[in-house]
């Protein structure tokens, strides 16, 4: 049966990564970005952009929420309070704007797959990154509720919680900070977006039919628990 996919923050990064490995398994990929060359140009803090844009679209199948920002690197008594609002704006709210507006329709067909990109620094935490860092811990526990609520529906939401990737997002990680969280992976090197998105396409497959509310960790051992 042929599915569609929408893919927030889908011209780069792991959103890329995804698209490009989702469209090899016959899925038809509907990007949704920021940036000029999206199939949708929309701000996931938009609710009411998010609204038309899934208004506009119909129905699908797979939601992948990849969109995401590191949001200010400083100690939290330095933070600019609009550097942390913007974090959470487009890392938590975003991923319930997208949800909000496309779960009902999953839940209407009796199917769906919801995969959100999380991090292990919302396990860990990570020094300088206090709003990345409590971000991604909401986007887990959001992941774990909704995953709950959608249990006996056909519709299964579930997080993966990668470590350092070689992505453009970490461009805006500062250097002190990228170097320690890379020194805490084991196998001594950042991943790859495309073993990423290995994970992201089994995760929003028919074969996985008994994981919900889970976070996968891609980590490279750097996972605790």
């Amino acid at each position: 049966m042929p599915r569609t996919a929408l893919i927030t923050g889908g011209v780069s990064g792991l959103g890329k990564a995804a698209a490009i490995r989702l469209e090899a398994d016959g899925v038809t990929v509907v990007t949704l970005d920021v940036t000029d060359g999206a199939d949708l140009v929309v701000d996931v803090s938009d609710p009411a952009a998010v609204q038309a844009a899934a208004d506009d679209l119909g129905p699908i199948d797979i939601l992948v929420n990849s969109a995401g920002i590191v949001g200010p690197n400083a100690p939290l008594w330095e933070l600019p309070l609009d550097g942390w609002q913007r974090t959470f704006d487009v890392n938590v709210n975003g991923i319930f704007h997208t949800c909000r507006a496309f779960v009902p329709g999953m839940r209407e067909r009796g199917w769906g797959r919801i995969v959100n990109l999380a991090s292990m620094a919302g396990k860990d935490g990570n020094p300088t990154m206090a709003a990345y860092s409590a971000s991604k811990a909401a986007v887990i526990a959001l992941t774990k509720s909704l995953g709950k609520e959608l249990a006996t529906s056909g519709v299964l939401v579930n997080a993966i919680a990668p470590a350092v990737i070689e992505t453009p997002m970490n461009a805006d990680t500062g250097p002190e900070a990228l170097a320690h969280i890379t020194s805490l992976i084991p196998m001594r090197r950042v991943g790859r977006p495309e073993e990423v998105a290995e994970l992201i396409a089994w995760l929003a497959s028919d074969k996985v039919s008994f994981s919900t509310g889970a976070v996968y960790d891609i980590s490279g051992g750097r996972a605790t628990y």
